[in-house]
């Protein structure tokens, strides 16, 4: 049976491009089961070790993955958007908990599954196992990639590697997002937020106003990026080339 997209205001599932690679028979099995889910930002998903019974496919939402230490500082260690699903470590890792906390970066949408259920077809080892085998794959890639982009590169090029990487999965070039946000995201002050978004205001890539940034000049931005960003788009696109159907307009 051919899935067609639905028109509403309320996201398709198939933007999500995990459910979108999905054979027609496991999507199938799994559609009666996702709930959409209002993604206000600052929701918090998942609370480091606690245990969660829900797994998340995002459509047109960003959340971060962040490390949370003892004295509740975090930093991030991930971004998920409409490439990915968020709480695959509790069904790769077989914990009853995840290890990191779960917080909605950008406002939009997502689709909740049962963690049971999506098990239920893990276990099949049919092609949900083998999608979510790469997607985890991609997933440790980039944090790792954090990693290294934290310790060797400028906040100026953090700040530039972070919008681009939140730009990829929107729809537009504008993120709502305030300094004091980005600045607890990337596990620095402030002030030193506030300075480099004023330089790549200054020089013309991007627009600040009112907690909405707007990306003007893109190719500039890449330019101005570390390299980190090149290997992000590079190894993801080659590990999330999911061959999937054409996602719905």
């Amino acid at each position: 049976m051919r899935r067609e997209a639905a028109m509403s205001t309320i996201p398709n599932p198939l933007q999500n491009r995990l459910l979108a690679a999905l054979p027609t028979e496991v999507y199938e099995r799994l559609m009666p089961h996702l709930v959409s889910m209002h993604m206000p930002v600052g929701k918090v998903l998942y609370e480091a070790g606690n245990p969660e019974d829900y797994v998340y496919f995002p459509t047109d939402c960003i959340i971060s993955l962040l490390y949370v230490v003892e004295d509740d500082a975090s930093t991030e260690i991930s971004v998920v958007g409409k490439e990915g699903i968020v709480g695959v470590a509790v069904l790769i890792i077989g914990g009853e908990s995840i290890t990191s906390q779960a917080i909605v970066q950008s406002a939009g949408h997502a689709y909740r599954l049962s963690a049971t259920r999506l098990k239920h077809e893990f276990d099949r080892h049919g092609a949900l196992f083998h999608l979510l085998l790469r997607y985890s794959q991609a997933l440790i890639r980039q944090m790792a990639q954090n990693a290294v982009c934290n310790r060797f590169h400028t906040i100026n090029q953090q700040l530039c590697r972070w919008l681009l990487l939140s730009l990829d999965r929107l729809s537009n070039n504008q993120l709502a997002m305030t300094q004091e946000l980005i600045a607890n995201l990337l596990s620095v002050r402030r002030e030193r937020i506030m300075e480099a978004a004023s330089k790549l205001q200054r020089l013309g890539l991007i627009n600040y106003q009112d907690g909405l940034i707007t990306v003007v000049d893109r190719p500039r931005l890449e330019e101005l990026c570390c390299e980190c960003y090149t290997v992000d788009k590079t190894e993801g696109n080659r590990l999330l080339a999911y061959g999937e159907r054409p996602l719905p307009h």
